[in-house]
């Protein structure tokens, strides 16, 4: 049995092991600045900067968006779960499981991709990453890609040929729109307050 190349469990502990680490130095570095300079650190929280005049419009902004994507069936409630765990001492921590699905999920699109061409009567296999490839974007909620694979899976009883072909690219397709989508949320997300870079590079 093959075990699955995308696994949110394991991505999630390597997560919050980053976040964690990352954080307690963040916290000793503002308390030895603090006393070097001898100004109470409460004092330096409070010469930090206001936050920026646009704060209510770009949050509006984000709901919006946020609610399209739900309304236009792009995304489930799987990705407000994934939302939930997420607080000020992980603040990019949705990022980066998406980050890691987008990585994970090209390298799927990719072998079945392959597999088309190079084992096309082989529906098995087919049938067996498409599996993979569903169950990877269930862990974002990414709804319409799931309801793809599981197109792609049909034609795969059927001994479809040309329908999984034709799965395929619409599969392509639904990955290609969400990522950009998503990117341009996590971009409005950062303007809202401080934000790191997600650990993994969406490309």
């Amino acid at each position: 049995m093959h075990l699955p190349l995308y696994h949110p469990i394991l991505h999630l502990v390597l997560v919050w092991k980053h976040v964690f680490f990352g954080q307690c130095f963040r916290i000793c570095e503002m308390w030895r600045k603090a006393a070097d300079s001898r100004v109470p650190l409460v004092r330096q929280m409070k010469d930090m900067p206001e936050p920026n005049m646009d704060y209510s419009n770009l949050r509006r902004q984000i709901i919006s968006m946020k609610k399209s994507l739900f309304d236009q069936g792009y995304l489930d409630e799987q990705f407000n779960q994934l939302e939930e765990l997420q607080d000020d001492s992980s603040p990019n921590f949705v990022e980066e499981v998406v980050a890691l699905f987008f990585k994970d999920s090209s390298r799927l699109l990719t072998n079945i991709e392959q597999a088309l061409e190079k084992h096309p009567q082989d529906f098995y296999r087919l049938d067996s990453l498409a599996h993979q490839f569903k169950g990877s974007g269930s862990s974002i909620g990414a709804l319409r890609m799931k309801n793809e694979c599981s197109m792609f899976k049909a034609h795969c009883s059927n001994r479809n040929l040309e329908g999984c072909r034709r799965s395929l690219q619409k599969m392509k397709r639904e990955h290609a729109t969400l990522k950009q989508k998503l990117e341009t949320y996590f971009q409005l997300l950062r303007q809202v307050g401080p934000r790191e870079r997600a650990v993994n590079s969406w490309k």
